[in-house]
């Protein structure tokens, strides 16, 4: 079943096209991967997915109704930066923020963010000050602040880019314990990480999708020259 649809969605910033009559689907409890080079509009296409940028046309569906303004994707959708942005206070605070906006009672609140702290690897970290963390472990908490407010779709913005291997590879174990649980969407250079974690595959080349394919197929004989120059571009690096 698809909860999130695009249909022939644009956006541009001034003259430059960004994204150009874009249509995609993102299935329920599925793990996509939107791959391509720089300036491909991937991450343009995460915020207007995430409810961050509002499409210039196009029409954008949830549970196959036409969205009623963004708030309604916000509720339902969150995104994870690659640069991690930690408020000034606490990691129980980070954590614990969007619950508060919800309205959640302070048990309830108490227990989400115990769960998901151990969820990724953080559990006792609660006093500690968010901004005096490590890079790996900022990016645990803002995976965890997201994934407190338990949403149906997970989008991620080069997750592990500016990571060590070892944080990266702790990331891609969350992820990969999660996947099944609520759906999610990622862009990524990576090719390697896309075939560990993703069932299907976008790729995108100047602000169009060139390619929507199941994972495995993709990477064994992709259909289009743009992703087998990527493929062995980013193979060969």
């Amino acid at each position: 079943m698809e909860i999130l649809e695009l249909r022939n969605v644009s956006k541009s910033y001034g003259e430059i096209r960004a994204i150009r009559n874009v249509s995609l689907k993102v299935r329920e409890r599925e793990t996509l991967a939107i791959l391509g080079p720089n300036g491909a509009g991937k991450t343009t296409l995460l915020k207007i997915m995430a409810g961050l940028l509002q499409p210039d046309s196009g029409i954008i569906l949830y549970r196959g109704k036409p969205i009623d303004g963004v708030d309604q994707l916000r509720r339902r959708v969150t995104m994870v930066f690659q640069m991690s942005v930690m408020f000034n206070t606490s990691v129980y605070g980070n954590v614990a923020y969007g619950l508060r906006v919800r309205g959640l009672p302070r048990r309830e609140i108490d227990d989400k963010v115990r769960d998901v702290l151990r969820l990724v690897g953080l559990e006792g970290f609660e006093d500690r000050k968010a901004k005096e963390l490590s890079g790996g472990e900022q990016q645990k908490v803002a995976l965890a602040r997201a994934l407190a407010i338990q949403p149906e779709i997970l989008l991620l913005d080069e997750p592990t880019s500016n990571l060590d291997s070892p944080s990266a590879a702790s990331i891609e174990q969350i992820l990969s314990q999660i996947k099944h649980r609520t759906s999610i969407v990622l862009t990524t250079h990576n090719i390697f990480q896309a075939r560990r974690l993703a069932e299907r595959i976008i790729f995108m080349s100047s602000g169009v999708i060139v390619e929507d394919s199941p994972a495995e197929e993709f990477f064994r004989q992709p259909k289009s020259v743009e992703a087998a120059k990527f493929i062995s571009g980013e193979t060969f690096f």
